[in-house]
Formats: C-alpha cells, structure tokens, sequence
C-alpha cells in the first residue's frame, strides 16, 4: 500500500478469472464505487490496481463482496505491489505458478470434452436407432455446453447476465430444441477450441512476463561470520557479503569485493554482450554470472535494488491501459446487451407484426447471437498491449503502461538533452589554459571544489587531478545550480563552473573558444583559466535522428553547454535546432514552448539521462530516461526507462508501438468487419449457423493469434 496521486493505492492478484468479459464487468463495478477512485484490471496478468479517494479504502471481504456480486468463484488477495501476496515471501511465485499450472490443467480439460463431445457425434451420426442417436447427441451437446449453461444460470442472480455464455447457450439450446444437432454441437465444439486458444495465448503471455521476474533468484549465499548460508534475497542488509557462483543471478545490488567474472546483462538492458569484472566493480541485481567464483558486498536491500523496482515497474504496468484498450471495453460494455435485444426484436417483430413463421426468424435469432459475442476484442485488444509491453522489456526497454506505449504513436517532436543521452558522457581533460598561475593549481582547485561532486564532468576533472583530495580544506561550500560552484579552499575564495557564472560573479576572464566542455576557475576573484573537456558522440546517436527525422519526427537538442561545443554535437548528430547555455528551469521553459507548438496527447518526447533532467522527463508528455539501470530517478520520473545508454533503443521502442498498434487495429478491423457483415447477413437469413461459429471462434482464435505475434518482436527494419 502506498499513498498516490488519488489517495491510497493498492494492488491485489485474482483468482479463478477465466472470462474476459467478466473482467471489464468486475472493472466497471469497481468504478462505480464511491470510495473508489479508478479500478484497473488486467485480464490476461489477473491483476487488479485500486485508487481508493483520500482518506477512503475498502476492506479485503468489502472488494470480495463488489467481485462476487458480478462474478461467483473468483477471490482477490491483496498483494504488496509487485505481484506477491503477502503471507510469504514466495507465495507470488506460487500463485504464478498456479495459475500457469490451471491454465494448461484447463486446456487438458477442454480436450477431453472435445474429444468426448466428437466420439459422440460420431456415433450418433452412424447410429441407426433413432431413440439412441438422439440420446447421442444429446451427451455430445452436453460435453461442450454444460459448462456454458452451468455459467449462464449463476449469471441469473448476479449483474452479469449477458455474457458469452448467456449468448452462447440460449443460440445452442434454441439450436438443438429446433433439431438441428449438427450446428448446436458444432457450436459448442467450436466455442472450446476457441477457449483453448485463449487460454494458450494467455498462458503464453502469462510465462512471458513471468520470464522477466526470473531476475529474481529464490535465494543467495550470505557469509554468517563463519559460511556462507543460503537465506532469501530479501533477508541481506546493506554491507552483507555474499558469494555468487558461476551459472548463478546476481540477486542484489553490489560492488565486487574478490575473485573476477563474465557478468550477462542481457535480462536487464536486452544486449547480449557479457561483461568483465573483477573486485571494484559494481554490478546490478538481476545479471547472470557466467564463469567466475565472487564475493561481493551489498550495496542495498533488495526492496531498493533495481531488480526490485523493475519487477515492479513490469508488474504495474498492466495497470495503465491505452485509450483503444478503455474504448474497447466501455463498447463491450453496451454492446453485447445491444444484440441481445436486437436478436429479440429479430425474432419478435417479424412473426407477431408481419405473420413470418416464428422458427425461420427465431433460428436467425440465434445465429445472430452466436455471430455477436465480443470475445475476439475483449480479449486479443489488451493481449495485443501486453505482449508489447513484454516485448520491449524483453530488449530492455521498460514501458510503465499500454498508454504510453500507445502515445509513442503521436509524437511529433524528440527533444534530447546532450550529456549522456547523445554524447556518451566519459568526460576527459584534454587541455587547461593557464591565465595566471599554473596547470596544477587550475586543477587543484577545480578538483577540490567538486570534491563532492558525482557529475560526469567532476569525475573528469578530480581523475585528471590524480591525488588525494583533503576535504579538511573546505571550509566553506555553495552550490549554484545550473552555473558551479563557490568554495572556500585554504581561505581562498574560488570559484569553479559556467562562463555565465563568472559574469555573475563580475570576474574578468577571456573567452573561450572551443567545440568542448569548458570550466573556469578563478581564485579571490581573479581569472585563473579555464579546462577544456571534451565528450565523445555515440556512435548510434546520428543514426537514431536519422530514423527520426525520416519519420516526419522533427528533433531538438537542449544542454547547459556553451553554444559552440553544443552546435558542433548537433551537427555531428543530425539534430537541426539546438538551444545551449541553458540552466535546468530553462529547459523546462523550452519543453513548455514544444509542448504548446505540438498540442496534443503524447505529442512531445524527452530523454535525458534520469539523475539531472528528472523535472524536463516528469513534464514531458512521453518522458524517456535513458541508462535507467540502478538510477532511481530515472525509474520513479520517466514514462520509459532505455535500460541502457544507447539512443537505438528509442527507435525500437517506436517500432514496438507501431507494430502493436497495427496488430491490434487489425484485430478490430477483423472482428467488427467480419462479425458487421455476417450480422447483415445473418438477419436476412444468408447466414447459417456455421457462418456464425466462424464469426465467433474462428474470428476470436485468428485475432489471439495475430495478438500473440506482438510478444516476439525480435528484429526491426
């Protein structure tokens, strides 16, 4: 439980939830509640999202009470946020494995009423007693539509009444009281098929995701003061030491204290290129060691660790829905009541108004209900979403919501910050131009003065220094952010950051030129120079504006850089409008401009590296932070995290989108237009009954499919 936007927010896991329809019932229910703010629920994850209103919340039996009343048979458990309930650590894991377990378990049942139901109608069809073929029949009808009716009559008393199973078992019954026992069981045949796609589909994308929560080991060899002992990942503290053998996850954060090895990152930034470590090296939980023996020590709990805050970040996602998936829903919503009422007036109106006989209309009656179930959209839309969501989490990319992966689509303008997201940031020394004094002292009080100081830029210049820094020589430390720094190193007055800053300061100095970083120094308000630091461009920076710009996606640049260095990074890269000399407020002024030039929903893009640019990225309409892995500000302020520090990824992401968005505007295409003309059709009584099972289980089984295609998107052009 944690306090949102709303109030207090929860995250609970269902169980036996077999009926996507049911679920954006058990949804809407929700909604309506007074206490609740908004309500999410994933189908195809069985995970529910609460919003509750500030100081309101519902109690575990009070939301049983609202579900049950929709739907008898599922139960909700409350979970702490990441897909685990709370009894026992792994009870998470459990639950995930049983619902993998009964979702194949089903499937096996269903092929045993398939293929009982077929045995059967075989005989019946070659019986030549009448009395027995009818009997026959009759348990080749019941194998397939028991379950249906068995669903249909506990419908009666709930607020779920016009289900699929409602429509499905009203056409059979009619169907088989009519004498038409090939159609009535072919139905219900050809209903189970379709289950077991939908439960193969969602079993499938169910083990997708689950394979990105394999980050997580079950345990981790802690040294007790005498051994090492396995105990739960969640068990070590800050400064424990743990051993982590060859073939074996890195469940935490931690810095490598003895031994060297092969570490693969492929699960957390999708590259598969191993990396070599030994003692020094830090390395994030949720990597694989290869080859070698280590210790490391950790660096923080697992709840704090990255691996933590991706599973997280993975599991939340299902409750952020895309517009399509919300329109979707809401038209599932009045729809199915809509033909239900339709097939009644289809069947009614003809026979009491105009004299037809009543069994012609009253059999289009019931091909019109089996034609219009709305299980292909209610399922193979969010599966759709989901599988894109895994797929690009799969390639390192973490998207926290079908909505933002849907807004990918509408973006008219990329907006990148430089150091880090364009350039690679590993800053060097590459010249100190000396006004007064020397090249040591320049870089001496450079040094100290961003002695505490994490900055890419700092890092350079303290390692460029190469001594040891006496932090008992400050007495006195500002920080101006944006512009640099104010010390007082052995009672001088020093000065160190922007060329603006000196002019602030009234400092004299001469100007720069150079396509780099620069940093001046003065010391007791006298210009001592400047050092010049220079970043090297990615190689894929130039090759991602390139997509971009080719896709009518227009490209801006904004640094704190001085303009010359700034204008030479853009050229190099493609960029064709840049903005230099920005302090962080002004960045956030310049992405407001974009924002209003392009109005719109998901118009306007930001990536930045996460740690500085966290303000611009939270007030972007689509916010990418770029190397998210360990950051927590990436994390907690993007939209979506590149795992790693390559712009290709932002390309890839695009092209998930697209490629989602196509599959599922397919999917809608497909079952709105097939089932559209083979309503018409049916009506008007040139549609027969297996027309209708195709409108249903054969549209439903060809757009899960077409879904199931979004969870392997492995390469793009």
């Amino acid at each position: 439980m944690y306090r949102g936007v709303f109030g207090i927010n929860k995250d609970y896991s269902l169980k036996g939830l077999d009926c996507a329809v049911c679920a954006a019932k058990i949804e809407e229910a929700l909604n309506a509640h007074s206490f609740i703010q908004a309500a999410s629920l994933n189908f195809i994850n069985k995970s529910l999202h609460l919003d509750f209103k500030d100081n309101c919340s519902l109690s575990l039996g009070e939301i049983q009470d609202i579900i049950s009343a929709v739907e008898d048979g599922v139960t909700v458990a409350e979970t702490d946020g990441g897909g685990h309930a709370h009894a026992h650590a792994h009870d998470g894991e459990d639950d995930d494995d049983e619902d993998e377990g009964g979702a194949y378990a089903q499937i096996k049942k269903l092929i045993y009423r398939i293929a009982a139901g077929l045995i059967f109608l075989s005989a019946a069809i070659y019986s030549k007693n009448p009395a027995a073929a009818f009997a026959l029949y009759s348990l080749s009808y019941i194998c397939g539509a028991y379950p249906l009716i068995i669903s249909a009559v506990k419908n009666l008393f709930t607020k779920n009444l016009f289900d699929e199973n409602f429509l499905m078992s009203v056409a059979t019954i009619g169907a088989f009281a009519l004498g038409d026992y090939h159609e009535a069981i072919g139905v219900t045949i050809f209903f189970q098929i379709g289950e077991v796609f939908e439960h193969y589909s969602v079993a499938r994308s169910r083990k997708s995701i689950k394979s990105l929560m394999g980050l997580r080991p079950d345990y981790i060899n802690i040294f007790d003061g005498s051994s090492f002992v396995k105990t739960p990942p969640e068990s070590a503290k800050t400064g424990d030491i743990i051993r982590i053998k060859p073939g074996e996850k890195v469940a935490l954060d931690c810095l490598i204290t003895e031994g060297e090895a092969s570490i693969d990152m492929s699960a957390l930034t999708g590259e598969s290129l191993a990396r070599r470590v030994s003692a020094g090296s830090e390395i994030p939980g949720g990597s694989l060691n290869i080859d070698g023996l280590i210790s490391a020590r950790v660096l923080r709990p697992y709840a704090e660790s990255s691996v933590s805050k991706i599973l997280s970040l993975i599991e939340g996602a299902a409750a952020k829905k895309a517009k399509t998936e919300k329109f979707i829903t809401k038209f599932a919503r009045y729809y199915t009541p809509t033909v239900v009422f339709a097939a009644m007036a289809l069947c009614i109106v003809p026979w009491l108004f105009m004299g037809h006989d009543f069994t012609v209309w009253f059999k289009r009656a019931l091909i019109f209900l089996v034609i219009s179930c709305p299980c292909a959209l209610v399922i193979s839309i969010p599966l759709g979403f989901f599988g894109g969501i895994g797929a690009a989490s799969k390639r390192g990319i973490l998207i926290k919501g079908a909505n933002h992966l849907e807004a990918l689509n509408n973006i008219k303008t990329f907006i990148f910050d430089k150091t880090g997201t364009i350039t690679r940031g590993n800053f060097e020394v590459v010249d100190v131009v000396v006004e007064t004094g020397t090249r040591e002292e320049i870089l001496k009080y450079a040094a100290i003065a961003e002695a505490h100081s994490s900055h890419p830029i700092a890092r350079a210049i303290k390692k460029a220094y190469g001594a040891e820094i006496d932090e008992s020589e400050i007495s006195a430390y500002e920080e101006i952010r944006g512009l640099g720094i104010k010390a007082k190193i052995n009672g001088a007055d020093v000065f160190v950051g922007h060329d603006r800053f000196l002019h602030d300061e009234k400092i004299e100095h001469s100007v720069c030129i150079g396509a780099a970083t620069t940093v001046h120094v003065a010391v007791n308000k006298k210009y001592s120079g400047y050092i010049v630091i220079a970043d090297e461009l990615k190689p894929e920076s130039a090759g991602a504006v390139e997509w971009l710009e080719r896709q009518n996606i227009h490209t801006v640049m904004l640094t704190g850089d001085n303009h010359i260095t700034a204008e030479n990074v853009a050229k190099i890269a493609g960029i064709p409008e840049f903005y230099a000399d920005l302090l962080p407020h002004q960045k956030v002024e310049k992405l407001k401009f974009y924002k209003h030039k392009y109005p719109g929903s998901g118009h306007t893009a930001f990536v930045g590296d996460g740690i500085n640019d966290a303000p611009v990225i939270a007030l972007a309409d689509i916010g990418f932070a770029m190397g998210g892995l360990g950051s927590d500000a990436a994390i907690e302020s993007a939209d979506i995290v590149l795992m790693n520090d390559s712009p290709a990824k932002i390309v890839e992401a695009i092209q998930i989108a697209r490629r989602t968005r196509i599959i599922v505007y397919q999917n809608i295409a497909l079952a709105l237009g097939v089932k559209g003309v083979l309503l018409v059709f049916g009506a008007f009584g040139m549609a027969g009954m297996w027309d209708a099972v195709f409108a249903d289980v054969g549209v439903a089984v060809l757009a899960i499919l077409n879904s199931m295609r979004t969870m392997s998107v492995s390469r793009f052009k």
